[in-house]
């Protein structure tokens, strides 16, 4: 289609022409990368060229921002690690807490009730002793009596009905046992647990 002509051998270059080119160009691409690329990219300007040519500036900066980067990199780090020990100190901590307040119950009782069955314990106490109490209803409601008796004397101290939970002291108001009289009138099984700690002889069922 085109008549283009070819061209002669004489007008091709040379084999000593192509190594000639060559070298040239790789010469000139060893001088750029000495005189523009090593000092603009990496602050390196072995020839000083760089540095009247503002190159080497330029690679200053660009060191100084990887060293800034480098260095908030390890601050991020050091923050994540000592926060990491921080959540565990507090997590011992709080997991300490925890067990230490379910050891300090002196005494501690279960016990589960039907429909309509009921239960006793009594705390012996003399007068102006104080207990302090934890009462917890699982599963259904009970009605229960706190009262005590002895020497002749009675008392109530608290009533309650339909209750899922309680909580408070004991003060003795004469020696004698004082505690709780428990009744299930829920339809469904309900499950009791007592702790107590303070000042009494025995914490026994009453039943």
């Amino acid at each position: 289609m085109f008549n283009a002509e070819k061209p002669s051998l004489d007008e091709l270059p040379s084999s000593a022409q192509l190594i000639r080119s060559t070298a040239i160009a790789a010469a000139s691409a060893v001088a750029i990368l000495v005189t523009v690329v090593l000092p603009a990219e990496y602050n390196i300007d072995p020839t000083g060229i760089g540095g009247v040519l503002g190159l080497s500036e330029m690679g200053e900066i660009k060191a100084q921002l990887a060293e800034e980067a480098e260095a908030d990199r390890l601050m991020e780090l050091e923050a994540d690690e000592q926060s990491s020990l921080m959540n565990d100190f507090f997590g011992l901590f709080v997991g300490a807490a925890h067990a230490q307040e379910a050891e300090i119950w002196r005494d501690e009782t279960t016990f589960t009730l039907a429909p309509g069955d009921s239960a006793e314990w009594k705390l012996v106490m003399e007068e102006g002793q104080t207990v302090e109490y934890r009462m917890l209803v699982d599963g259904g409601r009970v009605n229960f009596d706190m009262h005590g008796h002895g020497g002749g004397n009675s008392v109530t101290y608290e009533k309650g009905r339909g209750s899922t939970g309680d909580e408070g002291e004991i003060i003795a108001a004469f020696d004698g046992e004082h505690g709780w009289f428990w009744r299930n009138r829920d339809s469904q099984p309900a499950t009791v647990t007592v702790q107590v700690r303070g000042e009494y002889t025995e914490f026994k069922d009453a039943s």
